[in-house]
């Protein structure tokens, strides 16, 4: 049996190559992108910009907020503390703010796949399918794309390496807030997609990257986790050696 270092790394690239993967797919079909990536995908169709560039200069946005809510909450937590307890937590937030810088070589190395992805992903064609065919095709292609990114992300977060930026902000917020993660994530989602379609409104008039495939990605990922979860993670857990 193979060493479980071998499977987490396997697992958490695959994780990260299947989410790559399905956020992509939900841009080429044409119904809206998911929230995380409404903001990047609405500012590459405004000004005619590279989408995995664009992305990553959000993640780097992401980071940088992480570093500073966590310093903030580290700040507060040392004040508080028991002088003992002190240096225990300057070594925990050394830790934290070295997973939070490792997030820029990831989203590097992610946003790459992103733009590889949408280079070798045909769009899909208008009007050559008759109406009815054609939106079932991509809502088709968006509930395909929901679904591996929910995989995607519940592969890379159950072996517990470095966090995609999406998801690191909003565990640091959640962490500030005191709010469960799912709440955060929904409240963020919302202001992604806001972001979005001012930013669309503004410059074009119209809902840009925002839209019917949106909705799915908001209601489904989440939904794609728990179930991707429920078949398989006790097994992966095992096979990687991950403690709960």
């Amino acid at each position: 049996m193979k060493n479980p270092v071998f499977y987490r790394v396997l697992f958490y690239a695959l994780g990260l190559l299947t989410l790559a993967l399905g956020l992509t797919l939900n841009t080429k079909a044409g119904l809206g992108v998911s929230a995380i990536i409404s903001v990047s995908y609405s500012i590459s169709l405004i000004f005619d910009l590279n989408f995995g560039d664009v992305t990553l200069g959000l993640y780097g946005l992401f980071v940088c907020i992480e570093i500073v809510l966590h310093l903030w909450q580290d700040r507060r937590r040392t004040k508080k503390s028991d002088p003992a307890l002190v240096h225990a937590n300057r070594a925990s937030i050394k830790y934290i703010l070295l997973v939070d810088l490792l997030q820029f070589p990831l989203s590097i190395v992610f946003t790459r796949f992103l733009n590889l992805f949408s280079a070798v992903l045909p769009d899909i064609p208008s009007g050559t399918l008759g109406a009815v065919p054609e939106m079932l095709l991509r809502i088709a292609v968006v509930v395909i794309a929901v679904i591996l990114t929910g995989i995607g992300a519940a592969m890379s977060l159950n072996m517990r390496y470095i966090p995609n930026p999406g998801d690191g902000i909003v565990q640091a917020i959640a962490d500030c807030i005191h709010k469960s993660v799912g709440f955060t994530k929904n409240c963020f989602d919302l202001v992604n997609i806001s972001f979005a379609l001012a930013i669309s409104l503004v410059f074009t008039g119209g809902l840009g990257g925002v839209g019917i495939g949106t909705v799915i990605a908001v209601i489904g990922v989440g939904r794609s986790v728990a179930v991707f979860n429920h078949f398989t993670y006790n097994r992966m857990k095992r096979l990687a050696g991950v403690e709960d």
